[in-house]
């Protein structure tokens, strides 16, 4: 195994993985300063695009020409030709402390994404899911900040995370209806060192891998929820984590320059970078793209 620096853009809350395998092309976000990154597998074509407002999560669009973001404000798309983002509906207009983050695509095309408490102190955030005519239903609800969500191979399991519960958690899933049923506790983080669950993938073998932000370690749960593997990052404020290349094995993590919250301390010259895992021995599953 061995950890490269694929891209050093010193995202100031870098986030979002998400390897789109009809492009074979690498998407992420700069959530803070909303922008949104396109490079090959080995950061090459370097391409952003600039997005008015802090911006969670993106989803490629089947069409082809542009993606659907989670902005603060609402889920919006965006047109990679022209860089115009239009609104697509703000599923909360009048909770201004809050803001869109972590979202993912289910195999059917609905878009999943929660919102959280700026300030990452109230349970003011809830879970959204966004079908692909647009229609926006809330399936969840009392969350501080919202991260990590992804699907099991079979599709019958919801992982998600409120980032400071210690937590990760399962939920039945419908794929038919794209409901959410039965919440529990998937497994018990590891906080010890003042890390927090981040953003999350599930692995060919249903096996999930999150981020511990504020931690740099990587963890790997079996599907019954116990530890099997643990990677050490170069640096403690990773992000998230998502399987690409061509043949999916890669596992690509971001990281942060800047931590949103001040008591958190700052890391070394490697800070903001995306890095690359090669020869874990271990492949992800292609990322569905937004829409019916």
């Amino acid at each position: 195994m061995n950890i490269e620096i694929v891209v050093d853009v010193k995202t100031t809350l870098g986030e979002g993985p998400l390897w789109d395998a009809e492009q074979e092309r690498l998407y992420w976000i700069d959530s803070f300063d909303g922008r949104v990154f396109r490079a090959t597998m080995d950061g090459r074509e370097l391409r952003a695009w600039d997005v008015p407002q802090k911006i969670g999560s993106i989803a490629i669009r089947k069409n082809g020409e542009g993606a659907i973001v989670s902005l603060q404000r609402g889920f919006h798309t965006l047109d990679f030709k022209s860089g115009d983002v239009a609104l697509i509906h703000d599923p909360e207009p009048n909770l201004h402390a809050n803001r869109l983050n972590d979202g993912k695509v289910d195999r059917r095309g609905r878009f999943i994404a929660g919102s959280m408490d700026t300030k990452e102190e109230g349970p003011n955030g809830a879970l959204y899911r966004l079908d692909p005519d647009f229609t926006v239903t809330k399936i969840d609800s009392g969350i501080i900040c919202s991260n990590g969500p992804c699907f099991s191979p079979d599709d019958r399991m919801f992982y998600f995370t409120d980032t400071w519960s210690g937590e990760i958690w399962a939920y039945d899933y419908d794929i038919e209806t794209g409901a959410v049923a039965n919440r529990r506790t998937f497994a018990k983080v590891d906080t010890s060192k003042g890390g927090a669950a981040d953003g999350s993938t599930v692995d060919a073998e249903g096996y999930l891998w999150n981020a511990l932000v504020y931690d740099g370690r990587l963890i790997r749960y079996a599907p019954d929820g116990t530890v099997d593997r643990v990677i050490e990052m170069p640096v403690k404020k990773i992000t998230s984590a998502m399987f690409g290349g061509p043949n999916l094995d890669i596992l690509y993590v971001t990281s942060m320059a800047k931590p949103p919250l001040p008591r958190f301390p700052g890391d070394g010259q490697l800070r903001g970078s995306l890095f690359a895992i090669h020869g874990l021995g271990v492949t992800g599953i292609a990322e569905p793209r937004f829409g019916s």
